[in-house]
Order: structure tokens, then C-alpha cells, then sequence
């Protein structure tokens, strides 16, 4: 007969270990870590391994903060709360509205991390960092892109690019982290800018994608820690939709219906 597999092994993990009476994640007894790791403390524990240092406890917390939310006009939130009035428990409307955050809605940090890893590819195989960001940015002009990161529908400057990329550069004097990614995004957005009027600064994807990059974080995190960031402002929109006794609330008012653009009415005779 042959041998009886190992069971055990079948979802082998080093995240957590847990019997009766014992949780332990990555060696660390909860009891222990409850009241001394804050949750970016314990993302970056579940996520490394080990616990953060403070510097990256500080950029993970402030990237994880800026995120949260931006109102009921991004889709995502909009869906979450249309969810809410239709019956559904919180976790389901939390769900709609996370599976909402893809590559054009909730992707452009990780792809923003995917540009500066190309661009630090360039230079380090020799050419000038300003060269690089040019030679990516001309890259996505000629297909008619957008750099993923840069540039906001909504905001001439996002109100969130400051005080993040201040705390890279806070933490680079302190020697925490090497800042060589915010060099390449600032880059790109001095290339960006260059003969326009206004300027193309950051937006949060790019402001994130430095801080999840400079922490050492690979792209396809940069997005989880997007959605686990936003799906707490999506929580909130969608309990505080929950509480309004409104039922099956679509996406315009009821009095609007949408644009008929079909054939005009027509009998089958």
C-alpha cells in the first residue's frame, strides 16, 4: 500500500500557528502582541515576518491612512452602498465594493510600482535617472497613456502627495529607508510637467507606490494594501448607508432615468 499523505502539511504556513488555548503569529504569542503592535504593526508582521521597525511602522501606517476613503463618487464606495440598500449583509456590500478595485479603479499603485522599478532598471544599467523617467513617460505618450500614479481627475493637486512624500524624505535623513524611489517618481513628475502650463503632480497611487516601494514591498502588495486600506472607508459608507431606511437605491435619484439611445419605438406587426 502506498504511504497515507501528510495531512498536516496540506496548508503548511508560517504565518500562524494555533492550537487549543495557543495563537501564535510568526512566533509571537497575540496575547503578547494585543496592546503592544498597532495594526500597521501587525499587517507588516503577517505580511515580512518580523516586527517593523519604527520608521516602517510610521510610512505603512501613513500609506495605509491617506487611503481610506475618497466619497461616494469612486465607484467602488458608490457600489458598496447601492449594496447596502438591497438587502444584503455588511460583509456583502463591503465585498461589492472591494471587487470593484481593478486595474483602472484601484490598480494604478501597483502599476505606479511597476514604472519606477523600470525606470531604477535604466538607471542602474547606465543611464541618467532623468533620461530613464523620460524615456518611460515618452513610452506611454506614444501609446496614449496615462502614467499610472500621476495626475488626478478631480484634484489639481492631491491634498494626500505632500505629507506622504514628506515622511519619505523625513525617513531617507534618517537613514530608514534609501529614497531612490522617490527620486525616480519626482522624476517623472518633473518630466510630466516640463512645457505645460500645469503642472502633473502625484496622486495617491504614486505617493503610496514610493512608500510601499521604498518599504521594500513587491507591486502585486502595493494593491492588496490598497484594498485593505480602502475597504475601511468602504465599510463605513456602507454601514452609514445601512442606517438611512432607504431600500434599493440605484445610481441616479429615482426621478432621472437613464439616456435612451435605441431605435425608436417601433411595433412588431
Amino acid at each position: 500500500m502506498s504511504e497515507a499523505p501528510d495531512v498536516t502539511g496540506w496548508w503548511a504556513t508560517a504565518i500562524s500557528d494555533i492550537h487549543p488555548g495557543i495563537i501564535r503569529l510568526r512566533g509571537y504569542p497575540v496575547e503578547e502582541l494585543i496592546g503592544a503592535t498597532s495594526y500597521a504593526g501587525m499587517v507588516w508582521l503577517l505580511l515580512r515576518g518580523e516586527r517593523p521597525t519604527p520608521w516602517q511602522a510610521r510610512l505603512l501606517d501613513a500609506a495605509l491612512v491617506a487611503a481610506v476613503d475618497h466619497g461616494p463618487q469612486a465607484p467602488s464606495i458608490a457600489a458598496a452602498r447601492m449594496a447596502a440598500t438591497c438587502g444584503v449583509g455588511i460583509n456583502n456590500a463591503v465585498a461589492t465594493g472591494v471587487n470593484l478595485l481593478g486595474d483602472v479603479h484601484g490598480g494604478a499603485g501597483e502599476q505606479c510600482m511597476t514604472v519606477l522599478i523600470d525606470i531604477l532598471g535604466r538607471a542602474r544599467a547606465g543611464a541618467a535617472l532623468d533620461a530613464a523617467a523620460g524615456e518611460v513617460v515618452d513610452g506611454y505618450r506614444a501609446r496614449g497613456a496615462y502614467v499610472p500614479g500621476f495626475g488626478h481627475r478631480f484634484h489639481p493637486r492631491d491634498p494626500r502627495r505632500d505629507p506622504l512624500l514628506g515622511l519619505v524624505a523625513e525617513a531617507r535623513v534618517a537613514g530608514a529607508v534609501s529614497g531612490e524611489y522617490l527620486d525616480a517618481a519626482l522624476a517623472v513628475e518633473t518630466r510630466l510637467g516640463a512645457g505645460r502650463a500645469r503642472p502633473v503632480p502625484m496622486n495617491i497611487d504614486g505617493a503610496t507606490a514610493v512608500i510601499y516601494s521604498e518599504l521594500g514591498f513587491p507591486p502585486p502588495l502595493g494593491r492588496g494594501l490598497f484594498v485593505l486600506s480602502r475597504s475601511v472607508g468602504i465599510l463605513a459608507h456602507a454601514w452609514e448607508e445601512s442606517q438611512s431606511g432607504q431600500r434599493i437605491k440605484g445610481p441616479m435619484p429615482r426621478p432621472l432615468l437613464a439616456t435612451y439611445t435605441g431605435p425608436a419605438p417601433r411595433s412588431v406587426e
